[in-house]
């Protein structure tokens, strides 16, 4: 079939589609949590002392007793069969974005060739997968292949269903034989452990006696675009690599801003729904669902979690996202930047932390400039933003990141705090040295008497920002779409148990001369504002006065790309910084880099011989078809005294001989392999590669305007953005 007649195939079936029924949705109250292993569950199946010691693991971080191991594996097997479960996995989270998991069987065959159900705490509590076959960074050698998983507690067992059958899963962090931690969970639980303790530390010097552990809270807005699969299956860059590599814009794109909060699709909302009933069962407390601005482009927003189980979550979310669109013939996208000149897809991270006896500590409440507790917290983000805003950067550096940041309501590179005309106006005063008061929110009267009037915010929101104060949080705007939520919550819990500890060491040793508490806490904060004000900032983060102000004047990294970020991982301060709080080992930090640059190098190349292929095996030919035929038009219209001119067959001719040299120059670079360092290749893909690949793009895309229709090979922008 020709890549023309693939794609009138293709439209035509969708058109034919016969839709899938939405399912009449079973009552909340039946569905939550059903295929979890919950407390409330345990607490019915579990010895009373056994639950005791299980939920103070859970909820007051206590150490895991592992003698109660067998009654607890033997409650949570028969809860899982009861549930149809034949299988049992430890799931993971390696190095790869994605999720991992080993599937065993609870059988187990006897001596008289009989076989039983069995599954122990051993099994619960350590499994062994290959340690060796999964990214590692030079941690685990080929033949040195043992590594571990150890069953995570904290974040709850559940059942994943499919047509096939239920499985029991059970969260688990993964480590080499020699300790290191060869996923994403360990390092977050250990900076996690961190920042408790350092937030302890402030609390108590606050005078506070009764303090709970401290926990990270998590609440990730997930962004994704749906494309009938009939396209996908026709674009091989979207198959293998995401996004498109190809492809003209459509005349209408997001200009009249006519999709965001749009009516849903009634096939797109069946989809929301099938995915929203999964979620529900699964614990995953998915609250919001919208249109989003791109054509194409949707949301869904979960409410806030802890940290551990919201990342958890957010794996099983992007998980259910995608295998959820196959049943209804869709292909959920979570590149970044899928198609050129719209909207890409974020992952706004929205943070915070607090207790069971202090409440959230970021939470500013009524009257912020006397809420001591708030201001030293708030501060001690300012601080770490500003000292580690190169390593929040390098957090979120892939290759197909690099794509969405800077525009379209994307953050730029550069690392930046906004908090709000309220905010803003109290860390001025602290810096004058005397606080005195609050603005007012105020009223807004919409000055109609049938509408209710109501609380302004106190402060507007700042789209263009990368890291914002949201009212009683932090929203990390620069996440990407397809990351992880790991990464940058290890990174920000780190950077503010370094502050924190900051924080405690200076006020203790002011308070052990003497000082006065009020006046210790002001000056602290005082030092903070002045020393690290710089990263604070509440205009337009796309305008180019702000690039230079920043970089110039104030002294913030502008780190373009994913090349330029990710060395910051090999800097003495950030190896210190995450050994000295037990995070993350000089070794385990060096692994990540090297990890994380070859999947940027991978990514590119993959791209590159992708943009090859196509524009090979697919434009080109299409090209000189159409010249052939239009040659053939013109010459015949001639002979029949019809002068048309040969300006359309010189201007293709011209493009399609400017794509042809600029693809020779992207194959003689993708076959470049001799570099002396990680770094220059990064720098090579970024600064070559990754140019040679938009310059044949550029050709591409005009020549696709060129061509009659029925020759064109790809699915287009028209159809895969507005044909559902």
């Amino acid at each position: 079939m020709t890549g023309n007649a693939a794609r009138v195939q293709a439209v035509q079936n969708i058109t034919n589609r016969r839709p899938m029924p939405a399912k009449q949705p079973e009552s909340l109250s039946s569905l939550w949590a059903s295929d979890v292993f919950t407390l409330s569950k345990m607490k019915e199946s579990l010895p009373k002392e056994v639950f005791k010691s299980v939920k103070k693991t859970i909820e007051a971080s206590e150490e895991l007793d592992v003698s109660i191991a067998d009654v607890v594996a033997l409650a949570m097997k028969d809860w899982a069969m009861s549930k149809g479960a034949l299988y049992y996995a430890h799931v993971f989270y390696p190095l790869t974005n994605a999720t991992a998991e080993k599937h065993d069987g609870f059988i187990s065959v006897q001596s008289d060739g009989s076989v039983i159900s069995e599954f122990s705490g051993k099994v619960l509590v350590q499994g062994e997968p290959d340690g060796s076959s999964f990214p590692n960074g030079g941690i685990r050698s080929t033949f040195e292949a043992r590594g571990y998983t150890a069953w995570d507690v904290t974040s709850p067992a559940f059942i994943m269903t499919t047509d096939n059958g239920a499985t029991l899963c059970i969260p688990t962090v993964f480590v080499s034989w020699t300790g290191e931690a060869l996923d994403k969970k360990t390092p977050l639980l250990r900076a996690n452990a961190a920042m408790n303790k350092a937030a302890q530390r402030v609390l108590s010097l606050l005078g506070h006696t009764n303090i709970a552990p401290v926990n990270s809270s998590c609440g990730a807005e997930q962004e994704y675009f749906l494309v009938d699969a009939n396209f996908v299956n026709n674009r091989p860059d979207l198959l293998l690599a995401g996004r498109t590599l190809f492809g003209a814009p459509a005349a209408k794109g997001q200009q009249f801003d006519d999709h965001y909060f749009g009516a849903i699709p009634e096939r797109i909302q069946v989809y929301m729904q099938d995915v929203e009933e999964q979620l529900y069962r699964l614990g995953i407390p998915a609250k919001t669902r919208h249109n989003e601005v791109a054509p194409g482009q949707f949301e869904i927003a979960p409410f806030f979690e802890s940290a551990n189980v919201a990342t958890d979550h957010q794996q099983l979310l992007m998980t259910v996202l995608r295998n959820t669109a196959k049943k209804h013939g869709l292909v959920c996208l979570l590149h970044e930047k899928p198609f050129k000149g719209i909207n890409g897809s974020g992952k706004h991270v929205n943070w915070s932390v607090g207790n069971a006896t202090q409440g959230n500590l970021l939470d500013p409440g009524n009257t912020p400039h006397s809420n001591t507790q708030f201001l030293l917290f708030c501060g001690a983000v300012i601080r770490g933003v500003h000292k580690y805003g190169p390593l929040l950067r390098a957090a979120i550096a892939t290759a197909s990141n690099d794509h969405r940041l800077g525009a379209n309501e994307a953050p730029p590179a550069i690392m930046s705090v906004y908090l709000g005309t309220q905010l803003d106006n109290v860390f001025e005063q602290i810096s004058n040295g005397k606080i005195t008061g609050s603005l007012n929110a105020g009223v807004m009267n919409l000055g109609i008497n049938t509408l209710p009037t109501f609380n302004k915010d106190a402060g507007d929101r700042n789209r263009t920002s990368p890291f914002a104060f949201t009212g009683n949080r932090f929203e990390f705007r620069a996440v990407g779409s397809g990351q992880s939520v790991a990464g940058p919550l290890v990174t920000m819990n780190t950077m503010l148990a370094d502050s924190l500890n900051w924080m405690a060491d200076r006020m203790e040793s002011k308070l052990a001369q003497g000082g006065d508490r009020d006046s210790v806490i002001l000056n602290t904060l005082k030092e903070i504002i002045d020393k690290h004000g710089a990263v604070v900032f509440s205009g337009n983060g796309y305008s180019a006065e702000w690039h230079k102000m920043a970089v110039e004047e104030r002294g913030l990294a502008n780190l373009k790309t994913a090349a330029d970020a990710l060395p910051v991982l090999k800097q003495p301060h950030i190896e210190e910084l995450f050994n000295k709080l037990g995070v993350l080992s000089p070794v385990e930090l060096a692994s990540r880099f090297e990890i994380y640059a070859e999947q940027y190098v991978l990514a590119i190349e993959v791209e590159a011989k992708l943009v090859v292929s196509m524009a090979k095996t697919g434009i080109y030919p299409a090209a000189v078809k159409y010249l052939s035929d239009l040659s053939s038009t013109i010459s015949g219209l001639k002979s029949n005294d019809i002068e048309l001119g040969n300006e359309p067959l010189t201007r293709i001719t011209k493009l399609l001989t400017a794509m042809m040299e600029k693809l020779d120059k992207l194959v003689d670079a993708i076959a470049q392999h001799d570099f002396s360092t990680i770094e220059e290749h990064l720098q090579f893909c970024a600064k070559t590669i990754r140019p040679l690949m938009d310059e044949v793009r550029h050709y591409a895309d005009a020549l696709e305007g060129e061509i009659a229709d029925e020759l064109w090979p790809y699915p287009t922008y028209q159809e895969m953005l507005f044909i559902k």
